[in-house]
């Protein structure tokens, strides 16, 4: 998937010595002290000001409610909305094309020039990062704006945000241009309920999404909890600055390893300002020589092209203290695999070429300089096919995907990363992935799927997505699994996906392989999942079930033991396409030890032929009815629904049908009946709680 000009490695150094360890250490020291990254201290000392006591959430939810489900992390959240502040909180709200809709939690605060937010930090912290928006520039591409960082009332420093790699307009695949007229008009736009055909005006900017961005920052000196952080927008700001959340952590000391290919020494330069690719290959090579792994001390390295990696360990000194960081740049001529630019990325060989194995990479930063999306362009952080191989402790933000692998390849394992903006996915495992594992992996703001595995042609088996955090994805859905065998998806919380997806997705889509083995969706929570759907008009549940290129009716599917809390639409839904309504089917699934805390519309909505069984699943806050059964949309009253629902018992929690209030949701008289709305009215659910 790479051209042989933009990745093809550079030759191996002719060293044939040892680096020398003394000035290896020095080297080191002076990379750690060049981007303020010492070892911090003892704790400060500094009084902390009376302030209110810190709200910590995970996904803008009380913690007890989520308990052992998503990734363990380091950080700790806390929303804007429940901080001490002079701005004005947004939201709730969960229309696309809004600023509260994309914010974690669905509501964030505003600050006007001069005004700020406070945290109080809730344990000892170094370290801080910020989910923030602020305005495009008037014609696109992007503006920056000053943020104050103070502790205690200390001194100030300055955080930039920037616009730069947010705000997209109009129709798929988008564009940074406000003033765009639509991208496509020869497709069906739900504004005017039409194919506007040429020449049709549609308000501008038409569609904007893809509003928020992360900055990171070392504060310089552990603080102790109880402290207090103040972001405040200068008054010299020309721009409204929105606030999401922060996050706090306590950063560790930068990581060493002295026996290994030190990059300073291949004459990588740790400042940034000259090109370090050459060195990384020089050090790879080297280290593949001597049997070492490779080092990259803390630093910010400059690489704009591919890293080719195979049968090599690489390390950093931690994910806040090493930076690699590349431009996106324009190819002379596109690649055979249709890119028209490179950029910063880590990637294996090829699987055509026989793929990449035995590589180990490992604490640091990927930061690209993705700003649209081109779907053939291969500038993803992570690349290639990667075979009995480990991906660990990494920070990915701004590029097109975080990791994407392209089998077939086996055996890789993926945890403790942390994927941020995105312009399409986190990750995906594309075609022939087997026997891989993602696991506390936290995804936030990823402008497609966060966490996706595609059998586009070829099949990917014996996968498992357990214990990840998912925020926020501003198209698409939180989990999405693209056929295949024997899936698991286990332990995961996702949270407030914007428009046209679900929290959990399961698609016989997109030439995706059949379902077959097994796929145990298994406690996982959902919360305020389930988008509008743009083209059909309607409300997407929380998990969803899509029958479009073939039937699901293969694999035994068990959904059991998931928390649906606080869905906008349905909680539980499965849909076959209208044109292939009489093709296609879903059928067998199970769903059991289920928990539907609050639902906009239905606990589930089947518009499709075919079959499920609920056992145990308990529902409370139901916005409309119990069930919402179309069938497959031939209306034979006479005969029933085409799709049927087997009662198994315990199914506890009544209807909120005002024509038979007060009776079971899964009512007995309702094996297949038609119970169907097409567009049911929506009720705001009640906050979740404990059970």
């Amino acid at each position: 998937m790479m051209t042989r000009a933009s990745s093809e490695a550079a030759p191996p150094s002719r060293r044939s010595h040892a680096p020398s360890l003394r000035r290896t250490a020095s080297l080191i020291a002076i990379a750690a002290l060049a981007v303020g990254a010492a070892v911090t201290g003892p704790l400060a000392a500094s009084a902390a000001p009376k302030a209110p006591s810190p709200v910590v959430t995970r996904t803008a939810l009380d913690p007890a409610l989520v308990q052992g489900r998503g990734a363990d992390v380091a950080f700790l959240e806390q929303e804007a909305e429940n901080a001490k502040t002079t701005g004005s909180v947004i939201g709730p709200g969960r229309d696309a094309y809004t600023l509260p809709a994309e914010a974690s939690g669905r509501r964030a605060v505003q600050l006007d020039p001069g005004e700020f937010v406070e945290f109080t930090l809730p344990a000892s912290a170094n370290a801080i990062t910020v989910r923030y928006s602020i305005p495009d520039s008037p014609t696109g591409g992007g503006i920056d704006a000053p943020l104050a960082v103070s502790v205690n009332g200390g001194r100030a420093q300055t955080m930039t945000l920037t616009s730069k790699y947010s705000w997209l307009y109009n129709q798929y695949p988008f564009t940074n241009d406000p003033n765009a007229d639509l991208l496509h008009p020869d497709w069906w736009i739900t504004e005017c309920g039409c194919v506007p055909g040429a020449g049709y005006e549609v308000a501008k900017p038409f569609r904007p999404m893809h509003f928020y961005d992360e900055q990171r920052m070392l504060l310089g000196k552990t603080y102790r909890a109880g402290d207090v952080v103040r972001l405040t927008a200068p008054k010299t700001s020309s721009v409204v600055t929105t606030v999401d959340l922060l996050d706090s952590e306590r950063v560790a000391a930068p990581h060493v390893r002295l026996k290994a290919a030190n990059v300073l020494l291949f004459g990588a330069d740790p400042f940034g300002k000259r090109d370090a690719a050459g060195a990384f290959d020089r050090a790879i090579a080297f280290a593949k020589a001597h049997r070492l792994p490779v080092y990259v001390p803390p630093g910010v390295y400059s690489v704009s092209r591919h890293i080719v990696v195979d049968d090599v360990t690489i390390e950093g000194a931690g994910n806040w203290y090493t930076i690699i960081r590349g431009r996106e740049v324009a190819l002379a001529t596109p690649a055979p695999d249709g890119s028209v630019h490179t950029g910063v990325g880590f990637y294996g060989k090829d699987a055509a070429e026989g793929g990449s194995s035995n590589v180990h990479l490992s604490g640091f930063a990927i930061e690209g300089d993705v700003r649209e999306r081109i779907d053939t362009d291969q500038v993803n952080g992570i690349g290639g096919s990667l075979s009995s191989s480990s991906i660990r402790g990494l920070h990915i933000r701004h590029t097109k995907v975080g990791m994407w692998f392209d089998g077939p390849m086996h055996d890789l394992t993926i945890d403790g990363n942390i994927i941020v903006d995105q312009m399409a996915d986190a990750l995906n495992f594309h075609t022939g992935v087997t026997g891989s594992t993602v696991s506390n992996t936290s995804v936030r703001n990823t402008g497609d799927d966060g966490l996706a595995m595609w059998s586009e042609h070829v099949a990917n088996a014996g996968n498992t997505f357990d214990r990840n955090t998912v925020q926020s994805p501003s198209l698409a859905n939180g989990i999405a699994i693209y056929g295949g065998a024997d899936t698991i998806v286990s332990n995961n919380l996702v949270a407030d996906p914007v428009r046209e997806g679900s929290g959990i997705h399961v698609g016989s889509r997109f030439g995706a392989e059949p379902f077959t083995g097994g796929l145990a969706i298994t406690d996982n929570t959902t919360a305020r999942s389930g988008t509008y759907e743009l083209n059909w008009n309607i409300g997407l549940g929380a998990i969803w079930f899509y029958a479009l290129d073939r039937s699901i009716d293969q694999a035994d599917i068990v959904v059991s033991g998931d928390h649906f809390l606080d869905s906008t639409y349905s909680a539980l839904m499965l849909v076959t396409e209208w044109g292939v309504k009489d093709a296609y089917r879903i059928d067998g699934v199970k769903f059991r030890d289920l928990r539907i805390d609050g639902t906009g519309t239905n606990v589930i909505s089947a518009r499709t032929a075919g079959s499920a069984s609920f056992e145990n699943v308990d529902v409370r806050g139901v916005g409309h009815w119990g069930v919402n059964n179309c069938g497959a949309f031939n209306w034979d009253w006479a005969n029933g629904s085409e799709f049927s629902l087997t009662d198994l018992g315990g199914n506890d929690g009544v209807d909120a049908n005002e024509y038979h209030p007060g009776t079971p949701w899964l009512a007995p008289s309702l094996p297949n009946l038609i119970t169907c709305n097409d567009r049911p009215p929506v009720t705001a659910p009640p906050a979740p709680s404990p059970w």
